[in-house]
């Protein structure tokens, strides 16, 4: 009797200039992963010397040459076209993973046909016992689409207790490591490759949900993430991606019903933030709030269209895992530092 065919899984890890970083992080993925499985780096375009050090210090690395640097989004889209497997497994190259850290994760998402994505424990590199800002025990967004994870509220993470254990349903994964099923990521238009880097995971689990999906956070399995290893946290470069990209996720996947009084809301919300950063002198800050609201302005055309594509697929706009009340509120006004203090709204 025939065997049934084993799912396939392929590491993809996208690099640019890592070349500091590789030597540190790959070996932990090629000790730690079931040698069934391809490990496979893509370079964006490095103008380091990532290419020579892949071919001279892992020759079982499998190599994809994008040769220019398409930024995070439209780089894994471009090397994710050229990989035949059954599921993703997205690794930013500043990430140590664990022993056994795989298996749980395949597990999770295997078992359920309505699972588009999961993600584990992510964990800081620097500060092991805390919980790491790009994850941390999975994303969350609130009433007005701002993104916020469990363990971390904007810039303060909590210390892992084992309070957010378990296998939970959450509103988006992480990209620094992520499992998507390959089919679904492709019929979904994988990530949209305009926000160059920065929620671009936010903005596909966002349209995976509304298509009917759910993504979900493994416990069982945890890494260990450097953060910033590309962009800094406090570059003006990453402010304005953020501010932008934030924007357009909500323009492209918005309840129809709440979308322009939210957009107007967010709008606002932010000439507070950039006020904010007028007080504090941080100019270049400032700005990048300001372009992003300008790109909004010039880019009206085209993001009615990106949200026309994105409503195609949409099904459902209600998910329990949304919360109800504003993050901006809670922390900055109520002072709550904790994801388990929110309430339901």
């Amino acid at each position: 009797m025939e065997q049934p065919t084993m799912p396939s899984v392929a590491i993809v890890i996208l690099n640019y200039n890592g070349a500091a970083l590789l030597p540190e992080y790959l070996p932990s993925v090629l000790q730690n992963t079931p040698p069934q499985v391809r490990i496979i780096v893509a370079d964006n375009g490095s103008t380091d010397c990532s290419l020579q050090l892949l071919r001279s210090s892992f020759p079982s690395v499998e190599i994809i040459d994008l040769q220019h640097n398409s930024g995070f989004a439209q780089g894994y889209n471009l090397a994710l076209r050229q990989v035949k497997a059954d599921y993703y497994l997205l690794l930013n190259s500043d990430v140590e993973v664990t022993p056994h850290w795989l298996e749980p994760l395949f597990a999770t998402i295997g078992s359920n046909p309505q699972v588009f994505a999961c993600q584990p424990k992510i964990l800081s590199k620097r500060e092991p016992q805390y919980f790491e800002y790009a994850g941390a025990a999975g994303g969350m967004i609130d009433v007005l689409g701002y993104p916020f994870c469990r363990g971390r509220l904007f810039h303060t993470t909590e210390k892992d207790e084992g309070q957010y254990n378990g296998t939970k349903s959450v509103f988006w994964a992480s990209g620094a490591c992520m499992l998507v099923r390959a089919d679904l990521f492709h019929s979904l238009g994988g990530f949209d490759g305009d926000l160059f880097a920065h929620m671009e995971e936010i903005d596909l689990c966002w349209r995976a949900k509304n298509a009917g999906y759910s993504v979900l956070y493994c416990s069982e399995s945890t890494v260990y993430h450097l953060g910033g290893g590309t962009l800094a946290y406090q570059n003006p470069r990453k402010t304005y991606l953020n501010f932008r990209n934030s924007l357009v996720a909500l323009i492209k996947n918005e309840n129809p019903k709440h979308l322009w009084v939210n957009l107007f809301v967010r709008m606002c919300l932010d000439g507070i933030a950039g006020v904010r950063f007028f007080l504090q002198g941080e100019w270049k800050h400032l700005w990048a709030v300001l372009r992003s609201h300008f790109y909004l302005y010039a880019n009206i055309g085209r993001l009615k269209a990106k949200r026309a594509h994105a409503q195609r697929t949409a099904v459902a706009f209600q998910h329990p895992e949304r919360w109800k009340g504003s993050i901006v509120w809670a922390y900055f006004v109520k002072g709550i530092r904790r994801f388990s203090d929110l309430r339901a709204g």
